[in-house]
């Protein structure tokens, strides 16, 4: 079987400058990122789909973008592979100090056992810490500083509210949360009546951002529940199209009342109950 050692090599020959792939030789950091963004998703994709044949795929495609920015830091005398592999060891050993209370990553396995609540609230802690350290100005360290712009944005907005949450800026259950999307939804309804489309964008942005706070509370991963949801919008769509085909009858000639009635039908068979009436 090939190994990590013979995949940096391929890395190194696809990118020599007289032999190697004119495609890969053409690429930098930022022709690369739409890759790497697509790859993990399709990482995510397949666990969802329970494909693990895909799955050991799809982590070779997002290992082989890591190998790339690496071979690109290498060939400008910036850092390799090895760094990277230093670097995220050390972090973790570091954020681990009730597994590697030396700091050694053999350390003898004989540290007391923590709870999950104390591991977590050790984990922020460090990494405030780290935060602090690399701020050029402490005084305008922020909890937020760290939560990265390139974030999915339902993923960065529960990340966010997640951040803040541990300074206690935070609702202590999902009712009070609920009252707040209903403001928001009256606030939509209000910008809508006013036809102003700069405030109608703004006001569906604080609504779905309060749906995602919901959604943390309740212990659901937004991205995960949108994808999820997404799929399931996709699966019945997809039935009623093939219902109608097998109808000879075109969907832009069907009335919505006829489509909603497919829609429920679709609904129906996922759910296996039986029609009513």
């Amino acid at each position: 079987m090939y190994r990590l050692d013979d995949l940096l090599y391929l890395m190194a020959r696809l990118r020599d400058p007289d032999h190697g792939c004119p495609w890969d030789l053409k690429q930098n950091w930022a022709s690369i990122v739409p890759h790497t963004l697509e790859e993990a998703y399709e990482v995510a994709d397949a666990i969802e789909q329970g494909d693990f044949d895909q799955v050991r795929g799809e982590l070779g495609d997002l290992l082989f973008q890591v190998v790339y920015y690496a071979q690109l830091a290498r060939e400008e005398g910036r850092f390799d592979f090895e760094a990277v592999v230093d670097g995220i060891t050390t972090k973790l050993v570091r954020r681990h100090p009730h597994v590697f209370p030396t700091g050694e990553l053999h350390a003898p396995l004989d540290t007391p056992k923590l709870d999950e609540t104390q591991v977590k609230n050790r984990w922020e802690e460090i990494k405030a810490q780290e935060r602090a350290e690399k701020a050029n100005a402490p005084e305008q360290l922020s909890l937020l500083d760290d939560v990265p712009l390139a974030l999915p944005a339902l993923s960065r907005a529960a990340k966010l509210q997640k951040r803040a949450a541990t300074a206690g800026f935070d609702w202590p259950e999902a009712l009070p949360v609920v009252e707040k999307i209903r403001e928001e939804l009256d606030e939509v309804l209000q910008a809508i009546a006013s036809d102003n489309g700069t405030a109608i964008a703004e006001e569906v942005g604080d609504l779905l951002f309060s749906v995602v706070n919901l959604a943390r509370h309740l212990k659901a991963d937004p991205e995960h529940a949108l994808r999820q949801a997404n799929a399931k919008f996709e699966r019945r769509f997809r039935y009623i199209e093939q219902a109608l085909r097998e109808q000879g009858q075109a969907m832009e000639d069907c009335s919505l009342q006829a489509l909603d009635a497919l829609w429920d039908q679709a609904k129906r068979l996922e759910k296996n109950t039986p029609a009513c009436g």
